[in-house]
């Protein structure tokens, strides 16, 4: 296994092999590099876009992606539930960059449909064991000191269709189930505080019970030293108000752990001696083992990651030469240290260079920058957060918990990368 980042091809190689290829790779070649090379006609003619005037700054009041990028959207997987009142669709991660998911085109899940919830009628009840319960308008939460943090939401049945093989033919759909934001708010502990809990005393036993106002009324049951760590209560995403299907106006973050404890439009917080058991913590996100028993209080979203490019929905295009293989890494437990690449089904790795220092339970761009001539490629990765946890196969995670599961898969993904640079999920034994 090689433990050196990969540096790749340099710019130099790079602009060296682009003379070389020339039109016949798709790369244009400037000042006489490549004088036989065929003129191209963007650089000879001129073009409609620089002999006339643009649109004015008010021609879009509100800006939304250019036409270009109009395949940049969430979808949905018809088959998976019975109406979208109730379903999920899929961040199309296979077609973004960097680390920050737009809300536009965040993951989304519904057990009753995304409610229409003015500012103005809103209102969070806090109660139970505390000294003084309280309600909240909004205008009352923006009143206290706020935070800025960036964290990742993900699913807990994000590639839950892997667990019997190969399925779904796409990182968006094996993998989009996850989104990446930054959250303005007020530390839940502050409000906690404010209704008069004693964060100071023995509060090991104690629980908090989140319920949302929309009709499903999905309610998690969190124990307090979670409460009191890094939850926040959110009301601004990326810098504006959260969307309506994230949860306006306000909603729960409870960074690392799975998406279905980030209530929406969180309406009350009960204080309490235990946990509700409601029917999202017992009949629902649990883990059933092989033996048909169910594992539950798994809150913690285990050390995963993905190749986004190439993959099934972006395939390489380019013909051979430099290719830039990357992805996104994540850990519930922390920050994501290092991510391995192989092209051969794991059978060698390569150190991937990261974007930039993994944050607190955030999403981590990686990159591995290479030379690709054609070859057919099993592309995985594995990532190791700052635990010294390590993403494990499929078959560790069968080794433990069978094939009944649908939640929690962290397994690591395989694309078989085809001669023609088209991408195919499988699975390599």
């Amino acid at each position: 296994m090689a433990d050196q980042p990969n540096q790749g091809p340099s710019r130099r190689q790079f602009l060296t092999s682009a003379a070389a290829l020339g039109a016949g790779a798709g790369i244009s070649a400037v000042a006489g590099s490549a004088s036989a090379a065929t003129p191209d006609p963007l650089i000879t003619e001129v073009q409609d876009w620089a002999s006339g005037l643009g649109d004015g700054v008010d021609a879009s009041p509100y800006g939304v992606p250019i036409q270009f990028e109009g395949d940049v959207i969430r979808r949905n997987v018809e088959w998976l539930t019975a109406d979208t009142i109730s379903s999920i669709n899929f961040t199309p991660i296979h077609a973004l960059d960097g680390t920050i998911t737009p809300q536009g085109c965040a993951f989304e899940r519904h057990h009753s449909g995304a409610i229409e919830l003015k500012k103005e009628d809103y209102r969070l009840m806090i109660n139970g064991l505390v000294d003084t319960p309280l309600v909240f308008s909004y205008e009352d939460l923006e009143r206290f000191p706020r935070q800025n943090h960036t964290y990742f939401l993900e699913c807990a049945a994000n590639t839950g269709m892997e667990w019997a093989g190969a399925q779904l033919n796409g990182a968006q759909f094996t993998h989009g189930m996850i989104h990446n934001m930054e959250y303005s708010g007020v530390t839940l502990r502050t409000l906690l505080e404010e209704a008069g809990l004693d964060a100071a005393g023995d509060l090991k036993d104690k629980w908090v019970y989140v319920e949302g106002a929309d009709a499903s009324s999905n309610g998690r049951s969190i124990p307090m030293e979670k409460a009191l760590d890094d939850c926040l209560i959110a009301f601004k995403a990326n810098g504006e108000a959260l969307r309506m299907e994230h949860g306006y106006p306000v909603r729960l973050v409870v960074p690392g752990w799975e998406g279905n404890m980030w209530v929406k439009w969180i309406r009350r917080i009960e204080v309490m001696d235990g946990p509700v058991e409601s029917r999202e913590e017992t009949s629902k996100y649990t883990d059933v083992l092989e033996d048909g028993t169910a594992r539950k209080w798994t809150w913690v979203m285990d050390a995963k990651s993905i190749v986004t490019s190439p993959s099934p929905q972006a395939p390489i295009k380019h013909g051979h030469g430099p290719l830039v293989i990357t992805g996104l890494a994540w850990s519930g437990h922390g920050k994501i240290t290092r991510v391995d690449v192989s092209k051969d089904g794991g059978k060698t790795w390569e150190t991937a260079r990261l974007g930039k220092e993994g944050e607190d339970k955030a999403l981590t761009r990686f990159y591995l920058d290479t030379e690709w001539n054609g070859e057919e490629m099993f592309l995985q990765s594995r990532a190791i957060d700052e635990t010294g946890y390590v993403q494990p196969t499929k078959t560790q995670l069968r080794e433990v918990r069978g094939l009944n599961s649908i939640y929690h898969n962290n397994c690591i993904q395989t694309w078989w990368v085809k001669a023609d640079g088209e991408a195919e999920n499988v699975e390599v034994s």
